[in-house]
């Protein structure tokens, strides 16, 4: 039987890890990034075409790998008309004293952010040249301190005249520029980015994947919509960071786009008549998938609770696009 795949999607994923400064090194924004391209290429879960999909992280995550890597994802939609690009980041941000915001590659000096990071307005521009019909900007990325908190008992600090932060509103708003742009970001405002305690991943990753899964689906649903992840997100997210931290963390989401879905699940065939339970069962007991991550460890990781939930969503941010959020 010929596989179906979610033909037209694309994908550049980023988890930064180790950085040339020790003391910033974040492994498990490189799991993150292994985790997200494992549940993307599986042929019955996403389904994505791996020859779609660029994963870099650790010494491959520098500023030039970075910023080649868009160019390379650039060329490879620009004849496909029905492009969906997926960008995802995660690791370290800062901003300035003036507002101007950075991602942390992994060759940033601290005595040189200005002029070794990649500055927000950068990363923009080169996501704006991309000629994908769809795209979705994903940032997990926050405070310094944030993701490494439960990790190291002094977590590491930013240099003089800057702090570690969210993507900053101008950042966002660049981002959406052009049509069918979405954004989505870890937290909002001053709020950290919090990972497991069993520290495999992000919180906000941990629930992407499993929405992406089909975690927020209803039985028979072949596609996930970006409308799902919106509101699955937000309600997992913020439950899973007050229940471990007592700390709030709440997702951000803006858009230029209309609802569109961003991947298939169970390879097309749809969520089963059983829903998220049956589908998280067979998943994790990999009689089924064997699902696998850069060669070993089950996709549904974690142990955070999951919970599908039911209805309405309160934005954490100005989402527009004339959709109605919820379950579709």
């Amino acid at each position: 039987m010929t596989k179906q795949l979610f033909t037209n999607g694309y994908a550049l994923i980023i988890g930064v890890g180790h950085c040339a400064y020790q003391r910033w090194s974040l492994p498990v924004t490189a799991e993150d990034a292994k985790a997200i391209e494992g549940v993307l290429t599986h042929p019955r879960l996403c389904a994505y075409d791996p020859d779609h999909i660029q994963l870099i992280h650790d010494k491959k995550a520098s500023r030039s790998g970075i910023l080649d890597a868009l160019n390379h994802l650039g060329n490879q939609i620009a004849n496909d008309a029905n492009a969906t690009a997926v960008i995802y980041y995660s690791g370290h941000g800062m901003k300035d004293e003036n507002g101007a915001y950075y991602l942390i590659p992994h060759d940033t000096d601290p005595l040189d952010i200005k002029g070794t990071a990649l500055a927000a307005a950068e990363f923009a521009d080169a996501i704006r040249d991309i000629n994908a019909r769809r795209l979705l900007a994903v940032l997990d990325c926050c405070h310094a301190e944030g993701m490494a908190s439960s990790k190291e008992a002094q977590p590491p600090s930013a240099p003089p005249g800057f702090k570690g932060a969210p993507p900053a509103e101008p950042f966002i708003n660049r981002l959406k520029q052009g049509e069918g742009r979405a954004v989505f970001t870890s937290s909002r405002g001053n709020q950290l980015s919090w990972v497991l305690p069993d520290q495999s991943l992000s919180i906000y990753t941990h629930f992407l994947i499993r929405g992406l899964q089909g975690a927020h689906s209803r039985p028979g649903d072949t596609t996930v919509s970006i409308a799902t992840l919106m509101d699955y997100l937000n309600k997992q997210v913020p439950a899973e960071a007050e229940k471990h931290y007592g700390q709030n963390q709440t997702p951000f989401f803006d858009m230029t786009a209309e609802n569109f879905p961003i991947a298939l699940i169970k390879g097309g065939k749809g969520l089963p008549a059983g829903g998220w339970k049956q589908m998280k069962n067979e998943i994790e007991s990999g009689t089924v998938y064997n699902a696998r991550v850069n060669g070993g460890g089950s996709i549904a990781q974690g142990n955070g609770a999951v919970s599908a939930g039911q209805g309405g969503i309160a934005i954490g941010g100005d989402v527009r696009g004339g959709f109605r959020i919820g379950r579709d």
